[in-house]
């Protein structure tokens, strides 16, 4: 039991820590709440694929195949810098930040329309997938877990723990990243959204290739 508190909290911090998968999160909150739930979901899904992977022996893979942690950090770089060119390309398609919102916060529950989305925002099922895209090729998550699961949990342990390892690792990604989709989707986040959208995505946007570019140099 000590050991599964330990990862609860590690994992907590962790997922605070801001990266790609807060900058996803909140980037498709502020389009919506389905969006940013659906980023959320699709974040939690990668983190639960990387726990499972690590129960049966991410670290040992790791370990022999350090070429593997390469490719998937030059894919993980490449696809935050899409990420990032596409937000900054949007820009341009974009005539006005408050002109663009059809529903506004005092008018839908939550700021989404009777279809779930709003104009200009992002569906559910693409958002799912963006998040789990994001989680997937984040080389830090694939080391994070192949080495977190190694060193705290005991040697030998029985299945039932590694089970409860991954149900922890869900329960902590989702209800952070959830809470965080809620926070970015409510009325008065998008209220100010709304009048500071293109600065805002443009910062966004510059903080994914960044982030990118950093990913790909870094050793």
């Amino acid at each position: 039991m000590a050991e599964l508190l330990t990862l609860a909290g590690v994992m907590l911090l962790a997922c605070i820590s801001p990266g790609p998968d807060f900058i996803a999160i909140t980037s498709h909150a502020l389009n919506g709440r389905r969006a940013g739930v659906g980023a959320a979901l699709g974040v939690t899904a990668a983190c639960t694929v990387w726990a499972t992977l690590a129960v049966f022996g991410l670290g040992v893979v790791l370990a022999r195949m350090a070429w593997g942690y390469e490719v998937l950090r030059l894919v993980g770089a490449a696809y935050l810098v899409y990420l990032g060119v596409r937000m900054l390309y949007g820009l341009r398609e974009r005539q006005g930040s408050a002109s663009e919102i059809s529903a506004t916060p005092s008018t839908t529950a939550g700021g989404i329309s009777a279809g779930g989305t709003r104009a200009g925002g992002m569906a559910f099922l693409p958002s799912v997938r963006r998040g789990f895209l994001v989680g997937m090729t984040n080389p830090k998550s694939m080391a994070f877990f192949g080495s977190l699961f190694v060193t705290v949990l005991p040697v030998g342990a029985p299945a039932w723990v590694y089970g409860a390892t991954v149900g922890v690792v869900i329960v902590v990604a989702l209800g952070w990243f959830t809470t965080l989709a809620i926070i970015f989707s409510s009325p008065a986040v998008r209220t100010v959204y709304a009048r500071l959208r293109r600065p805002f995505d443009a910062v966004m946007g510059a903080a994914l290739i960044a982030l990118g570019v950093r990913l790909a140099a870094s050793r």
